[in-house]
């Protein structure tokens, strides 16, 4: 099976699309086994590794980078219409 994605690091709960995956497609995710993509996943963009519920945190590079603004399924796509930012309080 192509490799189509890349984790990070082992407490992510996305990858990083190494091509565009068409939904459907099963991705094998090293260490985790195989998902299937729900959404098409344009190159480079993230897919979630896990179900994230509205509000939990999306987990890259083994760091928050900011939140479900609403619930994405595991094969989702996460990206701006589904993440909000990290808040950052001065």
């Amino acid at each position: 099976m192509e490799r189509l994605v890349l984790v990070i690091n082992e407490n992510d709960n996305v990858a990083v699309a190494l091509r565009e995956i068409v939904a459907g497609t099963g991705v094998e995710v090293p260490g985790r086994g195989v998902l299937k993509a729900v959404d098409d996943i344009p190159y480079g963009h993230k897919i979630a590794l896990e179900e994230i519920p509205e509000g939990h945190p999306v987990v890259k590079y083994g760091e928050t980078i900011g939140f479900a603004s609403s619930h994405v399924q595991e094969g989702g796509w996460v990206h701006t219409h589904n993440m909000g930012p990290v808040e950052v309080n001065s």
